[in-house]
């Protein structure tokens, strides 16, 4: 534990609940705070350090909290599938789940009161929530089709694995890294097609020849947030993929980054605290050799160029694997969101059909991997496929949303489910021959990442007709997969009841679609 004897007065109310008490120390207190109740917990333990354990107060929902866990490279199996809906069984109406755009699941729905028998649950299959929120390295993300995609470069499973391990300790807790300035990101990529959305994420792994060795470029300082979002920039870095140098470089950035966080101020303001505004303080040269010093050896320069060629993949669908006679099934999951009845026919199916294993993508859906490909018939025959499809309608399978005001207090708007009515009411209306990836995101904070979008959508309020009303505003040309790059804002201020209309005519004067041919009734 860090224990401080004097907390420096410049520090922000966080930091100072953080020097009070590290928000790994909790963990040491659940069967109390169980017994007490919620409504009897000191604020910061409630509000801010039951999140290093993944456990949310939500003011939306009092007295039932989300729950995120911590799911590398996004996969699990159909035993912890199975035990995660059990959870979310137990709460009925009020129980669900949701995938999110770090291929990580959300449960809803939980009281704190059974939180300790949770935990227990959890371990009893190898899971862990531990260090999922706040200041902390979130789920650590890779390609979804890892060691099973034909067209792969490196298989990512056991680097992002050996990632969690060191950072959180093997999923018990770890206290050098459970106090950085602010959130942080790490993905791994290693395929062609940029799956993991490297641009924005803190730390990138991207994969990248060097002298014909087969390693990664190294990208630092992506982010979204209210007050700023920044590209991922290179930092000349290139490091090989058959020891442990991710894993090494990693931790090095990590410590660089937390010891410094004082004195370059990053811990006065959390409006600019992430490690773009650390880079952009010292400069890419001075923090590389920070960084390199804290790694323990030369770093090597960058390799001239990446690997990533592709553009960017959904997954939906059934495609061949690289293991002959066998093929992954992408099933569209819209926006995210799961219940109990799902869940369980989730782990059921990737136990009848497959091995028992369950991926989920960035764009919140799931995988099937190592279908035999004499039981793809009986597959495609199956109830979920009706709902979970593998050919969702255009605007409905790119469809991105966070939580929205349903859940989260900081969401200005609902998401999820406004979102998907309006993409089934367009995709009805128009016939629209692309893709086009359309994100919500409730608030500044763009959890719903609507920067990488097509068409993105940041909730606000606006006024129209003399009212404050829910509203949007529209930013576009984001891009993912091969020359990445964020989008711009383009129009603030949209009503929300304005805007299928608004979205209609977009899609007809930037993305080539038409208005569909009515049918013909007959006589």
């Amino acid at each position: 534990m860090n224990t401080k004897t004097q907390i420096p007065q410049k520090l922000n109310k966080i930091e100072k609940a953080k020097a009070q008490k590290d928000g790994l120390e909790v963990k040491n207190e659940l069967d109390y705070f169980a017994q007490i109740g919620w409504e009897n917990l000191d604020k910061a333990d409630l509000e801010i350090r039951l999140k290093w354990l993944g456990i949310f107060f939500r003011p939306v929902t009092p007295g039932k909290f989300m729950l995120r866990l911590r799911i590398p490279n996004g996969i699990l199996n159909s035993e912890q599938m199975h035990v995660l809906a059990g959870i979310v069984q137990r709460y009925g109406e009020d129980g669900s789940a949701d995938i999110t755009t770090r291929q990580n699941i959300q449960l809803r729905g939980i009281r704190l009161e059974d939180i300790p028998n949770i935990f227990q649950s959890l371990h009893n299959v190898g899971m862990t929530s531990v260090q999922s929120g706040m200041d902390n390295v979130r789920n650590i993300t890779g390609s979804p089709v890892a060691g099973i995609d034909a067209d792969e470069l490196i298989d990512t499973r056991p680097l992002v694995q050996k990632l969690q391990d060191a950072i959180t300790n093997h999923g018990q807790g770890n206290y050098d890294f459970s106090n950085l300035p602010r959130k942080f990101n790490i993905a791994v990529e290693g395929g062609r097609d940029n799956s993991i959305h490297g641009e924005i994420n803190d730390i990138a792994f991207i994969p990248a020849y060097r002298e014909a060795k087969l390693g990664f470029n190294v990208l630092v300082g992506g982010y979204l947030s209210a007050q700023r979002c920044a590209e991922a920039v290179p930092i000349n870095v290139w490091v090989p993929a058959d020891n442990d140098d991710v894993v090494e470089l990693s931790l090095a950035i990590l410590r660089v980054y937390t010891q410094n966080g004082l004195s370059a101020g990053l811990r006065e303001k959390r409006q600019t605290a992430r490690i773009m505004w650390l880079i952009d303080k010292w400069g890419i040269e001075q923090f590389r050799a920070k960084v390199e010093a804290e790694f323990g050896k030369e770093l090597l320069s960058a390799a001239p160029k990446d690997e990533i060629t592709q553009e960017k993949k959904d997954h939906i669908g059934i495609y061949p694997q690289k293991q002959s006679g066998y093929s992954y099934f992408g099933l569209h999951v819209p926006v995210g969101r799961l219940s109990a009845e799902t869940m369980f026919e989730l782990a059921r199916l990737a136990e009848v059909y497959g091995n028992g294993e369950i991926r989920l993508t960035v764009e919140q859906n799931v995988i099937l991997p190592d279908i035999a490909n004499e039981n793809l018939d009986a597959l495609l025959t199956e109830p979920l496929l009706e709902q979970f499809s593998i050919n969702p309608s255009p605007l409905k399978r790119s469809l991105i949303s966070c939580t929205g005001k349903q859940y989260c207090n900081f969401a200005l708007v609902e998401t999820k489910q406004q979102g998907l009515k309006i993409a089934q009411n367009l995709d009805r209306e128009l016939e629209i021959p692309q893709p086009v990836r359309i994100h919500w995101t409730g608030c500044p904070n763009s959890c719903g990442q609507p920067q990488v979008a097509d068409i993105g959508l940041l909730g606000t309020k606006v006024r129209k007709d003399g009212k404050m009303v829910e509203g949007v505003d529209l930013y576009m040309d984001g891009k993912v997969g091969k020359g990445a790059h964020l989008g711009k804002l383009v129009q603030k201020g949209i009503a929300c009841e304005d805007l299928p209309e608004v979205l209609r005519d977009l899609l007809i004067t930037k993305f080539a679609a038409k208005p569909k041919v009515p049918e013909s009734s007959g006589i």
